[in-house]
């Protein structure tokens, strides 16, 4: 579709949940760009937040210093798909919030209710002003983040089919562990008292085990397309 037809298209807001390793960022990027809207990786955010609590010396481990730190870092976020950012403080930490040390410690400060009331409501203002609409990627954004969003999907794969991606993203990892680590991250995520991975009632399942990234890709387009055509 041209940018011309994406600007007339009445605007949509999608959210795509799901664990690590199914293809969300990827398939959420592609899908934004070739459909014209803005994009937003919420777990950016929260590896954001928690670079900067290993950064500032909080222990991480404690849930109330957590708690008080919450509100004071600035986190911004760029919405295009070809070009994502995120500063916190006016310091572009897209390469600092990659390193395993933040990868292990984002679950724990992710989990306490202060930081996901702060990060949600970033979130939802960045939704708000996506004029063309916006493709939010993430784990809670069809439950908790954007209840009323217009198309909710859920990515899921198996676990080795996962660990194998991750691990081919992560040049080199070992398979086996990696798949042991995206089952743990997925028991700490889904088990957390507030806004724990789970898929909306409302959402669409897609099974990526056996796509392609482009099929999975041209399947999230056909739907999108299709709830804009019905708007």
């Amino acid at each position: 579709m041209e940018n011309g037809a994406a600007r007339t298209a009445p605007a949509v807001i999608v959210a795509i949940d799901g664990p690590s390793g199914t293809g969300k960022s990827s398939t959420s990027k592609a899908v934004a760009a070739q459909l014209g809207l803005s994009y937003l990786d919420t777990g950016a955010q929260y590896r954001a937040i928690t670079w900067w609590m290993v950064s500032n010396g909080i222990d991480v481990t404690d849930r109330s210093a957590i708690a008080d730190a919450a509100g004071k870092p600035e986190i911004l976020s760029g919405t295009d798909p070809s070009e994502p950012t995120i500063t916190v403080d006016g310091t572009d930490v897209a390469g600092p919030i990659r390193t395993q040390e933040v990868t292990s410690k984002v679950s724990a400060v992710s989990a306490v209710p202060e930081v996901r009331a702060r990060i949600t409501e970033l979130q939802r203002s960045l939704a708000e002003n996506a004029e063309n609409g916006i493709v939010v990627e993430g784990r809670d954004i069809g439950t908790t983040v954007l209840p009323d969003a217009d198309l909710k999907i859920f990515l899921t794969a198996s676990p080795e089919a996962r660990a194998a991606r991750r691990s081919g993203e992560l040049k080199g990892a070992d398979i086996n562990a990696t798949r042991e680590a995206l089952i743990k991250r997925d028991a700490a995520d889904s088990s957390r008292k507030t806004s724990p991975l789970a898929k909306a009632d409302d959402a669409v399942e897609v099974d990526t085990s056996d796509l392609t990234l482009q099929q999975v890709i041209e399947c999230v387009v056909t739907l999108v397309e299709e709830k804009r055509a019905a708007k």
